[in-house]
């Protein structure tokens, strides 16, 4: 399965790489309007000496530091929001065939960084109990202790995306609850996990050949200050931004038709495949119910 969901992704985000910017052309540019904003308030009188003002260092203390680093986190939310706007057209464009207002905003989106934020609290909630045993652990069984702070990021991933189905659900319209997601997950769970790293591993080298192809042509051609600077600037935060939503939004969309049939041919996806998934989850089910009655039978056992 897990070749299933990594290959399909790629593909979907291979085919569909037009239908990002048909999509989100609008944000994108309000993308870039936002980061060279950003970068013409930041820029100081020598130019960024890395390039963008994502990558430089932060100021020290006292006020110009507080600003800085003020401005860096608006930055930073105005990029996710823009971001995940971005996804929200392009996954209802593939899935829907909607075209929308370049800049449609509303409650689809509020629905959607809700969402975002339930998972990004969630992803606490899983990770930081693991760590505070796996340190209780460690003084007085070290092999657990150890083998559980190593095993603790993937299980807290797993959890995240057997429950992250209600984000592209949401983009669409479709009421669907935590509990949901995960009864439609069960029986790809892992597949999942491992394609959201392996998609995590693309968009990382997918960005840091974007972020050396700026940087490049920005030694070459662009002086170290003015507007063309401020540009080259704005232009890393940007394309690293639309590549991960592109990449991610991809393998949300593969997910969720996975589960919801209907999108199947829409994603890219064989019917065989979605059968396939069907399968595991019926017999994760089936698996469910007998170790349910396996636990009975061990419980009248006992008191017998």
């Amino acid at each position: 399965m897990l070749l299933v969901v990594l290959s399909r992704t790629l593909e979907l985000a291979r085919d569909r790489f037009g239908t990002l910017f048909a999509a989100g052309w609008g944000y994108m540019l309000l993308l870039l309007a936002l980061n060279l904003a950003i970068s013409g308030q930041l820029m100081p009188e020598t130019g960024f000496s890395t390039g963008s003002y994502m990558m430089e260092p932060l100021a020290g203390e006292g006020l110009g530091g507080d600003r800085e680093r003020a401005l860096r986190i608006l930055a930073g939310v105005a990029n996710v929001a823009t971001g995940f706007s971005i996804a929200v057209a392009y996954l209802r464009r593939i899935l829907l065939g909607e075209r929308a207002f370049p800049f449609a905003f509303g409650a689809r989106n509020l629905r959607v960084a809700w969402k975002l934020l339930l998972l990004g609290a969630l992803s606490g909630v899983f990770f930081v109990p693991m760590l505070l045993v796996a340190g209780l652990l460690l003084p007085v069984l070290a092999p657990a202790g150890f083998a559980l702070l190593l095993a603790s990021p993937f299980l807290t991933v797993m959890l995240v995306q057997r429950l992250s189905l209600v984000l592209p659900a949401a983009a669409l319209d479709d009421r669907m609850s935590l509990g949901d997601s995960w009864r439609l997950t069960a029986g790809i769970g892992w597949a999942l996990v491992l394609a959201a790293l392996a998609v995590a591993l693309v968009a990382g080298l997918a960005a840091g050949l974007w972020v050396g192809l700026v940087w490049l042509v920005g030694e070459a051609f662009v002086p170290a200050t003015g507007m063309a600077a401020e540009l080259r600037s704005a232009l890393v935060p940007m394309g690293v931004m639309v590549i991960v939503t592109w990449l991610f939004a991809s393998m949300h969309a593969t997910a969720y038709a996975l589960t919801r049939e209907r999108f199947v041919e829409q994603a890219g996806l064989k019917i065989a495949d979605a059968e396939r998934a069907a399968e595991r989850r019926a017999e994760a089910g089936r698996d469910k119910a007998r170790q349910a009655v396996r636990s009975v039978i061990e419980t009248r056992s006992r008191r017998d």
